[in-house]
């Protein structure tokens, strides 16, 4: 069960990095684009994203380290993920395309914890 779990995470995790990387260089693929451009499709977009990579993260973190403590490990996984997530909309200062705001940073944190404690609870 671990192996399918890694292998989840792990493309989830490219996924997200590749949407990253079309979102900098302004060529998002088109059906996610047009979500992007619905009101507030954006924040519903990094509460989605970010809340299933934080779950798939503590899972797979709960999976490997099975004799951690589980609470101190969630906690650490969501504080790690939630400090790139905000390098992540720190760094779109950097691309004449992107607005880095704190609205989206709110939401991505928004679906973080939620995601955590579910992932937690169904340890």
């Amino acid at each position: 069960m671990k192996k399918w779990l890694f292998v989840v995470t792990a493309l989830f995790a490219l996924l997200i990095f590749a949407l990253v990387i079309g979102a900098n260089t302004d060529q998002l693929p088109g059906p996610i684009d047009s979500i992007y451009r619905l009101p507030r499709g954006d924040k519903f977009g990094h509460l989605i994203l970010f809340g299933t990579l934080s779950f798939l993260l503590n899972k797979s973190a709960l999976a490997l380290f099975p004799k951690q403590n589980p609470a101190r490990l969630v906690l650490t996984v969501s504080l790690i993920l939630s400090i790139v997530i905000a390098l992540e909309e720190w760094s779109q200062v950097l691309f004449p395309s992107r607005l880095s705001s704190i609205k989206d940073l709110i939401a991505g944190y928004m679906g973080v914890f939620p995601a955590a404690l579910l992932a937690y609870w169904t340890r």
